[in-house]
């Protein structure tokens, strides 16, 4: 399979950069993979997972809490202003954070509650997927 070249940054560090054979992700505009040959695309990255398939058949995962995503000239670069790979996340201060959030948008309309679900639960798939 082709593979195209790959950098997920947040304003703080490289989280990745490297070749890839696929890059998946929830963007603004639904889920959506990127494969080598990919047309120009630019698009909101929502919360969620970001999966790398690299060459070599490893498959890297990160919790992605937003920003954009940007395909050209056979790159693909995603801007997330917080990213976090598995290793990095607290299980247990997600899973809390998961039923908090629950908790709170279970008791009405509470955008901010919805968005912390979505976030804890990103962190928990990362770590299950890994």
């Amino acid at each position: 399979m082709a593979t195209f070249q790959v950098s997920l940054v947040t304003p703080e560090r490289i989280l990745f950069e490297g070749e890839a054979e696929m890059v998946t992700m929830r963007s603004g505009g639904g889920d959506i993979a990127f494969l080598a040959g990919h047309e120009p695309y630019v698009s909101t990255v929502e919360i969620g997972v970001v999966r790398i398939d690299r060459p070599d058949g490893e498959k890297e995962r990160f919790a992605a809490h937003g920003g954009f995503v940007e395909v050209d000239e056979g790159a693909v670069v995603v801007l997330s202003g917080v990213a976090e790979r598995a290793d990095e996340i607290d299980v247990a201060r997600a899973e809390r954070a998961k039923a908090e959030a629950e908790g709170r948008a279970a008791s009405g309309d509470d955008a901010e509650a919805d968005e912390a679900v979505l976030r804890a639960t990103a962190r928990l798939e990362v770590v299950e997927q890994s």
